[in-house]
Formats: structure tokens, sequence, C-alpha cells
């Protein structure tokens, strides 16, 4: 059988082939592909295409007998604006592949909307949803006020994108999200949120059901209390507002005045920068915005921006910190949550979106109203009081995810799902 993927992103074993950076985000892909080319007998010949540069487009080869790669050019920096060339450039792909069924996995951007489109038989066409663009639109600006959303820096201006624009950019994605979904013969997800927003499409596709294998470096290791460091939190990434850095910034202060050793860290883009010319010239309203946050209630030393980190780089801060927060104000099923619970690092999360699908509160976890600053402070103190707790927690989300995110039965899931769906073209 002969599975084309629709990729974000370069795939790490595909960007070293081609000498390119490696991408961190979204590692739940590299987890089942590595998985599908290590089982020789599953007899599937996989083609994964992705975006590149104009320089790169074309670009194609082989990475072993089993894995053919595609590069296509897409202005994913625009990914609001819908570009019909791309239909032609997927159409090549595809005719020079010649796939059974074509796996998309997301609907952030153009390419998914195009390959929709040219796909002749929409049987044939898998849909994986991870964010929902048109809801994260709805939810895009929650506790920021009205007046930061407005404000603009250079950079913003320059661009044409502050918090404003941005959140009606998502409102455009969220238009080809649906365009797309309309098209597709098959909708995969995993919780019981994005089942009922996928409602609406379930009259003429399929939704199948199919949890998420994590990257290689996140299974057989485990947090022990007695070897992190004391009062740590650590947030995964905080680079939009969908993210909630803001109302995890607004409640640390709460936290600090228990535990004033307590100190956050936060990975992935630093947004906050604010040191050279280039910074300020750079810096956008949300980094600008939680920039005055950490001054107004003195965080500057409490607060730890670590920059992008690999797997083993993320891993080992996981395994250091007391207490993992996302904070999102909406997820679907956030990757690092599940990363945290595989660890055994004690959760605490706002109850946004499929997150009560990934672990049940109070028992694998600590949830919380998203917007409630003083619930967050409240769940993250409730551990750092409690080893009792913290230990409980640890044991219990360390089984659930070591369930939910089996990479053996998400494996056979997903070649019952192809099977299914290649007898049913």
């Amino acid at each position: 059988m002969r599975i084309l993927w629709l990729c974000n992103i370069v795939l790490p074993m595909i960007a070293r082939e081609l000498q390119m950076p490696e991408s961190n985000k979204e590692g739940w892909i590299t987890g089942i592909s590595e998985t599908l080319l290590k089982e020789k007998e599953n007899k599937i010949t996989l083609g994964i295409c992705f975006p590149v540069s104009k320089e790169q487009d074309g670009v194609s080869g082989m990475v072993e007998e089993s894995l053919h790669y595609y590069g296509f050019y897409e202005d994913t920096l625009h990914p609001e604006v819908y570009d019909s060339s791309l239909e032609e450039r997927l159409g090549n792909i595809v005719s020079q592949f010649q796939p059974d069924v074509i796996h998309v996995f997301g609907t952030e951007f153009p390419h998914t909307l195009a390959m929709a489109k040219i796909c002749r038989n929409r049987k044939k066409l898998l849909i994986s949803v991870q964010g929902i663009c048109g809801e994260c639109a709805k939810y895009y600006t929650a506790g920021i006020q009205d007046k930061v959303c407005r404000k603009q820096t250079f950079r913003d201006w320059l661009k044409k994108d502050n918090i404003m624009r941005q959140q009606e950019k998502f409102m455009l994605r969220g238009a080809n999200e649906k365009a797309a979904l309309m098209l597709a013969g098959n909708i995969a997800g995993r919780t019981a949120w994005d089942k009922a927003v996928m409602k609406k499409y379930l009259e003429t596709a399929k939704y199948y059901k199919w949890n998420e294998t994590l990257r290689s470096a996140f299974y057989g290791k485990s947090w022990k209390r007695e070897e992190c460091e004391k009062h740590s939190i650590f947030v995964s990434q905080g680079n939009y507002p969908i993210k909630g850095l803001h109302i995890a910034l607004r409640a640390f202060p709460k936290v600090l005045a228990e535990y004033p050793d307590a100190k956050m860290y936060v990975a992935g883009d630093k947004i906050t920068a604010y040191e050279s010319l280039k910074d300020k010239i750079r810096i956008g309203t949300y980094g600008k915005y939680l920039l005055e946050l950490i001054r107004e209630n003195h965080l500057k030393e409490r607060v730890v921006f670590l920059g992008k980190l690999d797997a083993e780089e993320m891993c080992g801060r996981f395994l250091k910190s007391h207490v993992f927060l996302s904070a999102s104000v909406l997820e679907n099923s956030p990757n690092s949550v599940g990363e945290a619970m595989l660890l055994g690092v004690p959760v605490v999360s706002s109850n946004a979106g499929g997150v009560s699908s990934l672990l049940e509160g109070e028992k694998e976890g600590l949830l919380y109203s998203s917007e409630d600053e003083n619930a967050l402070a409240a769940q993250i103190m409730r551990i750092f009081s409690d080893e009792q707790l913290a230990d409980r927690l640890s044991r219990a989300e360390k089984e659930r995810a070591g369930r939910t995110h089996d990479a053996a039965a998400n494996y056979k899931r997903l070649l019952e799902i192809y099977n299914e769906i290649n007898l049913c073209v």
C-alpha cells in the first residue's frame, strides 16, 4: 500500500538528508513515522511531502527504499492567503507517487485545501485535525484587554500583524480549513472535543479515533520528586496568545507570595527579547505585553526564557521541573501535556478544549478554568505543598499516558484506518 503524507514541517530524518535545520514541532508525527518505517512487514511505501522555500521547490529523493520525499514551495509566513498554484505543485507529487491513501496532518495551512481540491476520490483522503483554526480564532484574545489587542509595535505596523490582525488571520485560515474538511472523506481526531467540533462534517466524512505516538526521547524515563528543582514550573511555549503565557505571568506573583524561591522556565521562541536594537525593532505587541507583565510584577529574576530546545533538552527540562503548566486558553490534545504525563511530571492544566480527554482532573493532573488566575496559582501550590499528591498524580498520569501514547497500539490503529480506507476506495 502506498501512503502519501502531507505535513506542515520537514521531518527530522528528511531534514538531515537535505542538510536543513531540524524542527522540534509536531514531534508526534516523527514518533509514528519511526514506528511505521521500522515495521517492514506492513508492506507500506511512504511518501512525505512538505513546504520548502522557493529555492528548494521540487526537491525530492529517498531516505530509504520505503520512504520517498517531496518538497513544494508554499508561503508559510502568510498561511491565511490561499495560493491556487499549490494545486499544480501538489498534483504533480500525487501523479509521481500514485498513492492509495492520502493522509494530511493538520488544517492550519493552505496546502490542506489545495490537496483536498485536487484529490479526485475523496474517499481516499484522510485529514487529521490538530489545532482547529476556526475555534482558535474565537479564543485568540482571551484574557487580553481590547486596548492591548489594538496596539502595534513597529514590527506589527510593518507586517500588519498586531494581536487583533492575528485573530483576523486565524478567521481566514478557519474558512480555508472549513472548505478542506467539507471535501474530506475521512477525518481523524483524538478527543471528545474535536469529535464534537467535527460533527458538522460527519454527514459526508467518517470520523476515526487515533491517538498520538510521541517522540521517542520521552519513553522509558521517569520523573522523581526528590531529584527535581523544587518550586520550579515549566511552560513548553508561549509565543502567541492562545498558549496563555500572559495568564500564567499574572498568576505567578500569587505563587511567589507563598514560595518566593519559585521559578518559571519557558521554552520556545524568545518573543520577549529586547536587548539589542534589532530585538527592539522585531518585537511584536504580544512579546511587549509579556515584558510589561514581567516588569510590573517584578518577575525578571524569576522567569527564564530558554529558547528553542530539541527533544532531549525538552525531556531534561521536564524531568528537572516540579510542575508542568499548560496555560492555553484552547487546545485539542497538547503534546506537551502528553509528554509530561508520559514522564510522570505533575501536570497543572487549563481545562480547555480536549484536555479532559487526556487526563482526569484530581486523579491524573490538576485542572482549572482557563482564565482563572487564582485557580491556576492555587493548583500549582497544592503540588508544591503536598508531596503525596505530587507522587500520586505522577504515578497515575504516567499509567494513563502509557496507554494513550502506546506506540504499538497507535501504530496498529493507524494500519487499521489505512486498510479500511484502501478497501473502500
